[in-house]
């Protein structure tokens, strides 16, 4: 279902925090069936840089790593308390960044999708260092994710409900120290009152809602991680299934 921004904001702040809510997409329909498109050629990279170093922030918010001209574009929509996404960074980012990425054939654009209050202080530290680090920050925190929920646990839910009652200046900031992420963070080059600042930013929060609402409405996006090719959503939800989908587009 689509969320206007104002109730969208609104189930962020009031969501069950313990629950994971994403779901995997079937892998039945990896390739819509057509023919495979020709081999695209590898593209270098600017001298003295990789592709991996490329990284800029796009007009509808994502987080776009590689050659900005490549002639296969895929875009994630994550969520990073989404468990199934974690499944799909610790399984693609080797081969996806340091092959497919690394060759010039693909790009590869992360747009952050908030599932839940967890999602917004946690996105809102994984930004707020340079747009460089925002790709690699996600990775190590969905690789570090079950701790969040351990700790989580381990503060009960007493705790976890009067985070969530306070304003949103002050809740993403509350839920942060809660599930451990401050320091996860700090630990990783965002210090401590970078962070703060950063978590206090409801401006930021609300565009970040903004932009989920956008992914459903324009795109379709029900659940996390999503994918698209080049404009077309790719029915699967693992990185074998996305590879294939890569390849069939060309890169190969």
């Amino acid at each position: 279902m689509t969320l206007p921004r104002t109730r969208l904001l609104i189930t962020l702040a009031l969501a069950p925090l313990a629950l994971a809510a994403c779901k995997q997409s079937a892998d039945s329909a990896a390739t819509d069936g057509s023919a495979p498109s020709a081999p695209v050629a590898a593209v270098a990279p600017p001298a003295g840089k990789a592709w991996t170093d490329v990284v800029s922030v796009t007009p509808d918010g994502g987080y776009k790593m590689g050659n900005p001209d490549a002639p296969i574009k895929l875009i994630e929509y994550g969520a990073l308390s989404c468990s199934h996404c974690a499944e799909f960074a610790h399984e693609s980012s080797k081969e996806l960044l340091g092959d497919f990425v690394a060759s010039g054939k693909v790009s590869y654009e992360l747009r952050f999708f908030m599932l839940n209050i967890l999602d917004l202080p946690a996105t809102l530290l994984a930004t707020c260092g340079p747009p460089e680090a925002a790709i690699p920050l996600a990775e190590q925190f969905w690789a570090w994710q079950p701790n969040m929920f351990e700790n989580l646990k381990a503060a009960g839910d007493g705790q976890i409900q009067a985070a969530g009652s306070l304003p949103p200046a002050q809740r993403f900031g509350a839920v942060a120290k809660l599930g451990g992420m401050d320091k996860f963070f700090a630990s990783r080059g965002i210090a401590e009152a970078q962070g703060a600042m950063c978590l206090a930013d409801t401006t930021k929060a609300t565009a970040l809602a903004n932009q989920t609402d956008k992914g459903s409405k324009e795109m379709g996006v029900t659940g996390t991680p999503t994918f698209f090719i080049n404009g077309k959503k790719v029915e699967a939800g693992t990185w074998p299934k996305v590879k294939q989908a890569l390849q069939a587009a060309g890169a190969r």
